[in-house]
């Protein structure tokens, strides 16, 4: 069976051939095909392979790179009652939507067990594994903070078995990045790329040691750019279908030309295991922070002191602009280095140093690469045109939480209703605006029509209309009526404060 299948082959080999040369006879104009050797093409860095047959071949970027791609193991010592990391305990129900979402994929569990020696509640150690990448010959190493978090001894083994104690130069859990240091010279190194330079749909390769096996390449590509994350605010992730899985995390997302662009961090789970969305930290941000951890230890962020939220057309049409960018000003921190600036709830931030801010998804990473103290020029879209504010960014460390309340008049009078929003409202009681720090505000007691069909609630409290402040429930009317076909509503609904667009159609 085997001969006959060889030669089948054979055959079907021969009439490619035969067809190929009789199409090339017959149409002058048309290249013959190049015949390209397995060796010349691993020696290729894949663009060029794919340049000249087609298909990209990787075996030359991994033979090249892959000895500078580490393996990392990171113990500690636990109690085994205590809950390990949110990133890699699995959540009691299975069922819930969020399962597993965007869960950190960097530990497995070593050691121990309820029924394991010591019992319950007994120090037991406990071990995870990640991958990281040599971005220097003298040893510096680059990871995920999440993989060496709390370790008590973090491990480093190389491709050819070399095992080092690395020594935790630094972890900065914002970025999830963290810097390590191995006692060795003349070690191989990854090249650095721009991953601003990458595009959607390119072939992206990654590097690491997912289930604690060393060296796996997998590959894929790139599915978006910018991508904010929950919880994630000031790192613009690159997404990727690219196969990762746990233990993968820390290691290197390699271009075509053979340069890391990213370090894979994150993966979109509802089994724990890879589905097609995978998230890596731009290499660019990285190196900012590695470099920043080994001159001094910490990272220091640039702040601005406001809440945002993203934009769609209903909320541009109520604010006079012709498309949907920017970022939504919903709050200001009191005292913050917006207040001080002059920033306004309902102002929209269109350029940050004459950067254009395309959403609020990119403006806190726009505003954390600043440092704190300088001067930054905010431009904003307020009262149908735009205007440049000078801040002094302040500093993420010192950051304190802020419930963001407006301040303005109030009144007295009764509760009433607008048909064509379709609440009834009353203003706030004295103990109410005590209550809840509000100086103004008409609070919701009945919602239908188009302010229902918009999401508002009862409770909720109106503050201002299309970034103007209510006062006083006449006034509310009167913006009503004069507006056009929608809105934007400034609501206080618990301890946030959120812009709802309505269409008044």
């Amino acid at each position: 069976m085997k001969a006959k299948i060889l030669t089948r082959s054979a055959v079907a080999a021969a009439v490619a051939v035969a067809l190929s040369a009789g199409y090339v006879a017959g149409h002058n104009n048309v290249p013959a095909p190049q015949v390209i050797s397995p060796a010349t093409a691993a020696a290729m860095m894949p663009a060029e392979a794919a340049a000249k047959t087609g298909v990209p071949d990787f075996s030359g970027l991994v033979e090249t790179y892959g000895p500078a791609v580490v393996n990392i193991s990171a113990k500690h010592v636990v109690k085994e009652t205590s809950a390990r990391s949110s990133r890699n305990q699995l959540p009691m129900d299975p069922d819930d939507p969020f399962y597993q979402f965007f869960k950190r994929f960097g530990g497995i569990p070593g050691f121990g067990g309820p029924g394991g020696p010591g019992g319950p509640g007994a120090d037991r150690p406990s071990e995870g594994l990640g991958s990281g990448f040599i971005v220097s010959s003298d040893g510096y190493i680059l990871t995920n903070a999440h993989v060496v978090d709390n370790a008590n001894v973090v491990t480093v083994k190389l491709t050819d078995k070399r095992e080092y104690r690395a020594k935790v130069i630094g972890a900065d859990k914002q970025s999830d990045v963290a810097v390590l240091k191995i006692d060795a010279k003349s070690l191989p190194t990854v090249k650095i790329g721009d991953p601003n330079g990458s595009k959607v749909g390119q072939w992206v390769v990654a590097i690491g040691s997912p289930y604690g096996f060393d060296n796996t390449v997998t590959s894929g590509i790139i599915s978006a750019k910018s991508r904010a994350l929950p919880n994630e605010n000031y790192t613009p992730f690159i997404q990727t279908d690219v196969p990762v899985n746990p233990g993968n995390s820390g290691g290197p997302l390699f271009n075509l030309q053979g340069e890391v662009i990213g370090i894979n961090s994150m993966i979109y789970s509802q089994t724990g295991g890879f589905q097609g969305l995978s998230f890596a930290i731009p290499i660019n941000e990285a190196i900012k922070v590695k470099d920043a951890l080994i001159k001094t230890g910490h990272v220091d962020r640039g702040r601005l002191g406001v809440t945002v939220q993203g934009m769609n057309q209903t909320l541009a049409n109520s604010f006079g602009m012709k498309s949907p960018q920017g970022a939504l000003v919903s709050s200001i921190e009191p005292g913050g280095p917006a207040a001080k600036a002059g920033l306004q709830p309902g102002d929209v931030i269109t350029a940050l140093n004459g950067v254009a801010v395309t959403d609020s998804t990119s403006l806190p990473s726009q505003v954390a690469g600043l440092s704190p103290g300088t001067s930054a020029k905010v431009t904003v879209w307020r009262d149908k045109s735009a205007k440049d504010l000078s801040v002094t960014i302040g500093a993420l460390k010192d950051a304190k939480t802020a419930s963001a309340k407006a301040s303005a008049g109030g009144d007295d009078e009764a509760s009433a209703q607008d048909a064509r929003l379709g609440v009834a409202v009353r203003p706030l009681t004295p103990e109410e605006k005590q209550n809840d720090s509000l100086s103004r505000g008409l609070l919701v007691q009945q919602a239908g029509g188009a302010a229902a069909n918009a999401g508002i609630q009862p409770g909720d409290v109106i503050l201002a209309v299309n970034g103007q402040p209510v006062t006083s429930v006449q006034q509310l009317k009167s913006m009503v009526q004069r507006a056009g076909d929608s809105i934007a509503l400034l609501i206080q609904r618990d301890d946030a404060q959120i812009f709802v667009p309505v269409d008044l159609g």
